[in-house]
């Protein structure tokens, strides 16, 4: 299988180059900086990406790939820090710039470089950055400029190395996947032979060889990552495979019951359900903190696994539907810690399972998604809304008491419900309502109320990294708040959160 690396150092938004090359069905593998040199090569590499990063070059302790995969012969692609370091590593000079760019800029294309080719002469891009190459390596040409940037973008077609100091791999530079495919076609030669569905048969071979004859656990939410890393397992091993069902206390209203029909009843999958509401929820008590309340969560679960292991016979494996996603924003790897996830950065030091299987962890959720279609689970359950490990007591601020749930879960439902029944539960990518813990003056049967605020969020994305808050219809919100208000006890005022991410993230906690 033919492959692009990407060299990580440290971008928050690698991750998403990776997304947008495998969109072009070319498997992507992210590497760190540090990793030597006889591991990049490989016959099967077909180009290599240097990402961006939120250092300086010229700053001593900068991150540094080997500069020798810049004389391999195959092509590289430099983005924003990358370009930068091609030019510094090639001889060029890098400097702060008198005037930053951030956000949308006009761009000029010069004809000529293989990567416009098909495109606008002038464009726009997304820029953020506050150095520039101020002097061409030798050999280069500048092959794009902007009112503030003599080097948006520069080639030597002849040593195959190209570079470009904007982001094409946001939407907000809308001609950047053409440019993308122009590289990873025209310029590496890549066929684009990988996709999703081609990976089922050679995961479920990894499973079983590691696997062997042990006994495996699965900690299964009934969310779509747990129940396809769940299905692929049960696939590799069979009845090797117990799926534990913790209900902490902290899900949705009724998701309990719908996830043991789903799961256990109609897809045949051996679930254990674990009562321990009482076990979280004193754990709990008192806490505020959100990094906090995620890794007494965390630590729970494993506990509970572990004492279930016990039961069953000393399982030696246990299976989490870590994602890709989940991964970078736990500041794995050069990433900064955006939030911890209860199944990485949570994971408590001596867990007692011997290794922890993770076969979704290179994925994003929508390769999730079609993975789980390509197993022949359930349409329904594939889609079904994302939920955090943690629950609902990320989505209530401050402490988390039983009266705080039951007004969250009450309040979630009518959202759904509303959504559902305008007929966008697929257009949006995830919605939910979130407990604020605040109180303001209301009039409600004509007398003075002193009740909470409910917040809504509602969000459209492709990948979960960026994030566009949804534009419901205005009707479609009046049902949602007047229901809210009117049969939730103790609210009396919805509002509507129009963040993006960044800067914000998806979840408030």
């Amino acid at each position: 299988m033919e492959r692009i690396i990407l060299i990580d150092f440290g971008g928050q938004y690698t991750q998403l180059i990776a997304r947008r090359v495998r969109e072009a069905q070319v498997y992507c593998e992210i590497l760190p900086y540090s990793t030597p040199l006889a591991q990049l090569e490989g016959a099967d590499v077909k180009g290599y990406i240097l990402a961006g990063g939120p250092a300086s070059v010229y700053e001593a302790g900068a991150p540094r790939c080997d500069a020798g995969v810049l004389a391999l012969g195959k092509p590289v692609l430099g983005i924003c820090y990358g370009a930068q370091l091609m030019a510094q590593l090639l001889g060029g000079q890098v400097a702060h710039a008198e005037s930053g760019e951030y956000g949308g800029v006009a761009i000029t294309l010069e004809a000529g470089d293989p990567l416009f080719n098909g495109l606008e002469a002038q464009a726009t891009c997304w820029m953020s950055h506050n150095d520039r190459i101020g002097q061409l390596p030798e050999g280069f040409h500048a092959t794009a400029h902007t009112a503030h940037c003599p080097v948006g973008a520069m080639a030597c077609p002849e040593k195959k190395l190209f570079a470009v100091q904007f982001h094409p791999e946001v939407r907000h530079t809308p001609f950047g996947q053409d440019m993308l495919k122009n590289y990873l076609y025209d310029i590496c030669g890549c066929s684009g032979d990988w996709v999703v569905s081609g990976l089922v048969e050679s995961m479920i071979a990894d499973i079983r060889k590691t696997v062997g004859k042990g006994r495996v656990i699965s900690g299964l939410s009934g969310g779509v990552d747990s129940a396809v890393a769940s299905t692929l397992v049960h696939r590799a091993v069979g009845d090797q495979l117990t799926c534990v069902f913790v209900d902490h206390g902290l899900l949705r209203l009724n998701e309990a019951e719908e996830v043991l029909r789903v799961f256990r009843d109609e897809m045949g999958l051996n679930v254990v359900y674990v009562d321990a509401k009482d076990r979280f929820l004193s754990k709990l008590a008192g806490v505020t903190e959100p990094e906090r309340k995620r890794k007494i969560i965390g630590e729970e679960f494993i506990r509970v696994f572990e004492e279930e292991a016990a039961k069953i016979g000393d399982s030696d494996f246990l299976v989490q539907g870590t994602i890709y996603p989940d991964v970078v924003e736990s500041g794995v790897g050069n990433a900064q810690v955006i939030k911890s996830h209860h199944n990485v950065g949570g994971l408590p030091k001596d867990i007692k399972f011997r290794t922890v299987i993770e076969p979704l962890r290179s994925l994003f959720k929508d390769e999730v998604r079609a993975l789980g279609l390509e197993l022949g689970i359930d349409e329904k359950a594939v889609w079904r809304q994302p939920f955090p490990g943690p629950g609902l007591a990320i989505r209530i601020l401050g402490d988390i008491t039983q009266e705080k749930l039951d007004i969250l879960r009450h309040s979630d439902a009518i959202l759904r419900e509303e959504i559902a029944l305008a007929g966008l539960d697929r257009e949006i990518w995830q919605y939910f309502t979130v407990f604020t813990g605040m109180r303001t003056v209301g009039v409600m049967g004509d007398g003075r109320t002193y009740d909470y605020i409910i917040g809504v969020r509602a969000v459209t994305s492709s990948d979960a990294m960026t994030v566009e808050f949804a534009e419901i219809p205005y009707p479609v919100m009046r049902r949602i708040s007047n229901r809210i208000i009117n049969e939730v006890s103790h609210v009396n005022r919805v509002v509507y959160d129009i963040t993006s991410k960044p800067p914000g993230t998806i979840e408030w906690e």
